[in-house]
C-alpha cells in the first residue's frame, strides 16, 4: 500500500491501535482458585489408634504385594491418607505412587470414594461416615518386573519389603506420632530379617510390635529361601549381625577371614565414633543378580544388594566392597545426627539438601577407610581406589559453570536418571568429591596437629554425643564449623566454602598431596580398576581416548571436550570396526597403545541408529589409567589414615 499523504498514514496508525486497545478490554484468563491445601503435621498422638498393617508377600509369579490396613478414626469427617513422597536415603521426591494400584476403601462393610489430590497426587481424601471407627484399605504394590520398570524386588528366591510402598498414613501429623503394627505373610519356608521385634510368627505370618510410623519406613524387610545370619560382635555393647539372603545356597558360604573383616569393621567404627545409635544393628545382605542392586541406610539397619559372588569370588571382586562400611557409618551421619534442612516431620514434606556434602561425602570417606581398616580392603586396593576417584573428578570439567555445592540438588533435579554429558552436566558429585574434601581436612588437620589429632577426633565428638540415643541430632554448616575448630582452630568456614563454591581447576587434592601421594597416569591399570570395570561390564577409556563401552562396544559416556567428543562422538554409539578390524575391546587397547606419539587418526567404523559413518579421532597419547605414586621423603599421612586403629 502507498500512501499519499501524510495524515492518511498517521490515520491508519491510530485505527491499528484503537483497535489493539480494544482486544486488550477483552476478557484474558485468570488462575483456577487455588487447591486448598492439606494440614500441616503436628507434633501431637495420632488421636485414632494403632494402626494394622497386612502385606501379603506370596505372589512371587506376578511379583505382587497384596495389602490389607486398617486405619483408626477418631470420628465422622474429612481425613487425608498419605502414601510416602520424600524418601530418606534418597533424598528425593522417589515414592511409588505409580505402583499402588487397586485402591478401595471401606467403612462398617461399605465402600467410600476416594478422591486424590489434584496438586500433591501422594494423598487421598475420604469423608469418614458417621459411626465408622475404622477404615480398611486394599490395594497392592505392583513391584516392577523389570529393571525398566525400577528395581526388581521380588524374585522365586528373594523379596525386600520397602514399608514405604505398602502403607497409607494420615495426614497431619508427625510421622512419629502415628502408630502401626505391621504383619508379613511370607513364602512358605523363608526366612525374614528386619530391625523390628518380633511379636509373633504362625508359620508363615510374622507380626511385629508396634512401632511409629517413621521407625516403620526406617526398618525394612528382607526374606529368602536360602539364609544365613552371622552375628559380627558377640557379647558387644548391641547385637549386630550380617544377614544374608543369596539366589543359590552355596553362595551363603563364607570363610572365616571373610566373617572376621566384617566383624573388624563393627570395632573399627566404635574405635572412630566411640558410641552406638542402636540397641541392635541389622546388615541386611542380599547376594544375587535377580533383584536388584541396592544400598539403603537406616538407623538400626542397612539394605546392602550386591553381586552373587561377594564372598565365593572374594579375591576378584574388590571394587564396590566399601558398600557395608559406607551403609554403617550412616547410622552416626545422616541417620543420628542429620542436616536440620534435610529432617522433616513426615515423608510428604519436602526435603533439602544443601549439606549432602556432609551426610554423603563424609560418609563416603569414613566408607573407604573403615573398609581399609578392617580389612575389607587392602591398603592397596583402598590407595587404587581413591586414586580412580581423584582421577574421575579431577577431569569433571562442568566445575567451570557448576559449583559442587549445587550438585547436592541432583537428587531432585536429575533422580539417578540418565545424563547425556555427565562429565559436563555434574552429577552427584557431593558423594566423592565431598570425599575429597574430608581427605583434605583429615590431612590439614593431622599437619597442623603434628599428628596428634586427625578427622577421627571430629568424628568422635561430633557423631559420639549420647551414646545408645536414637533420637536424632540437627546439625548446621555453622555447627560442622564450630565441631572442626573444636580439633584445632582454622579458618575453616573458609576452608568449606572455597571447596564448595570453586571452579577449579581440578578437584581438591590437597589431601593426596598432604598425604605423601601424587596422582599419576601409567599404561596398566590397577587391579581395583579391573576390578571396578568387571563389575560394571565396561572397558573405561575416559582418561585416554575419552568414552566408556559396554561389553558390546556401545558407548556409555563420553568426556566432554575430550578427543572422542571433538570427533562426534556421544553415548549410544556403538563401535563397530577398528582401523577396518572387527570391535574388540582388548584390540582397541593395542591400538590406542600402539599410536601412542604417532600422527595418522585412529578410524572408528560407528553404527549411530541405522546409520554407518567412519569417524576419524585424533589421539596420541596412549593408554592412561589413574594410581597413586609415593611423593618420596614426605609424611605417609594416607597410610597412617587407612592403618587398622588399635
Amino acid at each position: 500500500m502507498v500512501f499519499k499523504t501524510a495524515s492518511a498514514a498517521a490515520a491508519l496508525a491510530a485505527a491499528a491501535l484503537l483497535s489493539a486497545g480494544a482486544a486488550c478490554a477483552e476478557v484474558q484468563p485468570q488462575p483456577a482458585p487455588a487447591t486448598p491445601p492439606i494440614a500441616a503435621p503436628v507434633d501431637t498422638p495420632y488421636p485414632g489408634g494403632v494402626i494394622r498393617l497386612n502385606v501379603d508377600a506370596t505372589d512371587l509369579a506376578h511379583a505382587i504385594m497384596t495389602v490389607h490396613e486398617v486405619v483408626p478414626v477418631a470420628g465422622a469427617g474429612p481425613i487425608v491418607l498419605q502414601l510416602p513422597r520424600w524418601l530418606p536415603g534418597n533424598h528425593a521426591p522417589s515414592g511409588s505412587i505409580d505402583k499402588l494400584a487397586g485402591l478401595i476403601i471401606t467403612a462398617n462393610g461399605k465402600r467410600i470414594e476416594w478422591k486424590r489430590d489434584p496438586v500433591d497426587v501422594f494423598s487421598f481424601h475420604v469423608d469418614v461416615p458417621a459411626g465408622a471407627s475404622t477404615l480398611d484399605l486394599d490395594f497392592q504394590f505392583l513391584s516392577p518386573v523389570s529393571t525398566r520398570e525400577g528395581r526388581v524386588v521380588m524374585t522365586p528366591e528373594m523379596l525386600n519389603v520397602e514399608w514405604d510402598n505398602v502403607a497409607l498414613y494420615p495426614a497431619g501429623y508427625f510421622s512419629r506420632d502415628v502408630q502401626i503394627q505391621p504383619t508379613v505373610k511370607l513364602p512358605d519356608g523363608w526366612t525374614p530379617a528386619t530391625a523390628l521385634e518380633t511379636d509373633s510368627v504362625a508359620g508363615p505370618v510374622f507380626t511385629y510390635k508396634t512401632t511409629t510410623f517413621n521407625s516403620l519406613v526406617d526398618s525394612p524387610l528382607i526374606a529368602g529361601k536360602y539364609f544365613e545370619k552371622f552375628d559380627l560382635d558377640p557379647g558387644g555393647p548391641a547385637r549386630v549381625t550380617l544377614d544374608v539372603i543369596a539366589d543359590r545356597p552355596s553362595e551363603l558360604v563364607a570363610k572365616p577371614e571373610q566373617i572376621a573383616a566384617h566383624a573388624a569393621l563393627v570395632q573399627q567404627a566404635y574405635k572412630v565414633f566411640g558410641s552406638h545409635h542402636y540397641d541392635h544393628y541389622d546388615f541386611l545382605f542380599s547376594l544375587s543378580d535377580r533383584m536388584g542392586g541396592n544400598g539403603l541406610e537406616h538407623h538400626q539397619s542397612s539394605e546392602d544388594g550386591t553381586k552373587p559372588t561377594y564372598f565365593t569370588e572374594w579375591d576378584k571382586g574388590p571394587a564396590g566392597r566399601d558398600l557395608l562400611a559406607h551403609e554403617y557409618t550412616h547410622s552416626w551421619n545422616g541417620k543420628f545426627r542429620r542436616p536440620a534442612d534435610l529432617w522433616t516431620p513426615t515423608f510428604n514434606v519436602p526435603m533439602r539438601d544443601s549439606l549432602l556434602w556432609v551426610y554423603e561425602g563424609q560418609t563416603q570417606y569414613w566408607g573407604y577407610v573403615l573398609a581399609a581398616r578392617s580389612g575389607l580392603l587392602t591398603k592397596q586396593q583402598a590407595l587404587d581406589a581413591i586414586a580412580l576417584t581423584a582421577a574421575q573428578y579431577d577431569t569433571r570439567v562442568g566445575r567451570v559453570w557448576r559449583a559442587l555445592e549445587d550438585t547436592t540438588n541432583d537428587p531432585i533435579i536429575a533422580q539417578r536418571r540418565p545424563l547425556s554429558w555427565l562429565s559436563w552436566q555434574r552429577s552427584e558429585d557431593y558423594y566423592s568429591e565431598g570425599q575429597l574434601i574430608w581427605l583434605d581436612a583429615d590431612t590439614l588437620i593431622r599437619e597442623k596437629t603434628g599428628g596428634k589429632k586427625s578427622l577421627d577426633d571430629f568424628a568422635a565428638a561430633f557423631f559420639g554425643v549420647d551414646n545408645g540415643s536414637f533420637v536424632t541430632h540437627p546439625y548446621t554448616f555453622e555447627d560442622i564449623v564450630a565441631a572442626l575448630n573444636g580439633v584445632v582452630p582454622n579458618d575453616w568456614a573458609g576452608f568449606l566454602r572455597q571447596r564448595l563454591d570453586g571452579h577449579g581447576p581440578g578437584a581438591p587434592l590437597d589431601g593426596v598431596a598432604r598425604g605423601g601421594y601424587k596422582l599419576v597416569y601409567t599404561d596398566t591399570p590397577t587391579e581395583y580398576f579391573k576390578s571396578a570395570e568387571m563389575a560394571r561390564k565396561t572397558t573405561n577409556l575416559m582418561y585416554s581416548i575419552g568414552f566408556a563401552l559396554n561389553k558390546d562396544g556401545g558407548i556409555t559416556e563420553v568426556q566432554w571436550d575430550g578427543p572422542a567428543f571433538k570427533a562426534g562422538l556421544t553415548a549410544d554409539m556403538t563401535i563397530v570396526a577398528i582401523n577396518g578390524l572387527a570391535y574388540d575391546a582388548d584390540f582397541l587397547k593395542e591400538v590406542i597403545k600402539g599410536d601412542k606419539g604417532g600422527t595418522e587418526p585412529i578410524d572408528l567404523l560407528i553404527k549411530n541408529k541405522d546409520e554407518f559413518t567412519t569417524v576419524r579421532v585424533n589421539y596420541h597419547d596412549g593408554l592412561r589409567y589413574p594410581r597413586f605414586e609415593r611423593v618420596a621423603g614426605t609424611p605417609a599421612r594416607l597410610d597412617d589414615i587407612l592403618a587398622a586403629r588399635k
